[in-house]
């Protein structure tokens, strides 16, 4: 049942990715490269500060086997699939589009080499190829997001009406997986304990921070890209935790999922109130 479910969850997040395309273009993904300072930062945020972060909080708090796995696993699994424009409503959709891809094509590289270099302090973490990881972005992240965008060039009005509901229709299908496979490994969950539920709330809270601080400028890629801190790239964590044995290191993902909402909903409500009082609402 576990492993079903963790197959549907990456499947979710392939048809959220579609979803992505239908609301995108290919001017939309190089809007980063136009601006290298927002890039660099938006980089130094994701796969730098907050897997740094991870490994402090490993360092410090008195953490289980497999709390401490999976919150350095999510921590390194950098990259926001989960930023459709609609869905959150929050900032540049071009902007964010084009970090969802920037992201997700450095995953190739820069997830094994974290892990590889996190190894030698936490030998429960497994090593992933770059050819490994480059196939699972390959089937869940690239070939969805062209197709959508294709589905958009070639029917632009279908897609239009379409791609919203599919995200939200798909976000709720994850949500629902992940509730399921904490259900059924509820006796792996308890061993999460609250300290583990803490240390993931406190990730998630230093990544909106290290975002909202280094966004620059503009407040809203300083939203846009806390939130994108926030969010991990599912689709790499829980193909990283299916290498591992057990289900507790996907129990722990699916509690991340479950606490980043509970997390980033109050921050992104505050957001919406400074955007309305100065009159620049998100987009």
């Amino acid at each position: 049942m576990t492993v079903v479910l963790l197959v549907l969850l990456k499947m979710t997040v392939t048809v959220i990715i579609f979803g992505i395309g239908l609301d995108s273009t290919p001017r939309d993904a190089l809007r980063l490269f136009r601006h290298p300072a927002l890039l660099l930062r938006s980089v130094m945020a994701m796969y730098v500060l907050v897997p740094l972060a991870a490994v402090g909080l490993v360092k410090l708090l008195p953490l289980s086997p497999g709390v401490e796995a999976g919150l350095l696993v999510l921590a390194v699994s950098a990259g926001a699939p989960l930023l459709p424009r609609k869905l959150l409503g929050i900032g540049d959709g071009a902007y964010i589009f084009s970090l969802v891809v920037v992201s997700s094509v450095l995953a190739v590289l820069l997830v094994p080499v974290w892990l590889e270099m996190l190894v030698p302090l936490f030998p429960r973490l497994p090593h992933l190829a770059p050819e490994r990881a480059a196939l699972v972005l390959g089937e869940s992240f690239f070939l969805p997001l062209l197709a959508g965008m294709a589905v958009r060039w070639l029917l632009p009005g279908i897609a239009a009406r379409i791609g919203g509901r599919l995200v939200g229709l798909a976000g709720l299908v994850l949500a629902a997986a992940a509730l399921t496979l904490l259900i059924v490994n509820w006796h792996v969950a308890l061993e999460v304990s609250w300290q583990g539920v803490a240390a993931l709330a406190v990730l998630i809270l230093m990544a909106l921070i290290i975002g909202h601080l280094v966004g620059g400028p503009n407040e809203e890629d300083r939203t846009a890209l806390a939130v994108a801190c926030a969010m991990r790239h599912i689709g790499v964590a829980v193909v990283v935790a299916t290498s591992l044995p057990g289900a507790r290191v996907a129990v722990v993902i699916s509690v991340y999922i479950a606490i980043s909402v509970a997390v980033t909903l109050p921050y992104m409500r505050w957001r919406r109130k400074i955007a309305t009082k100065t009159g620049a609402a998100p987009k």
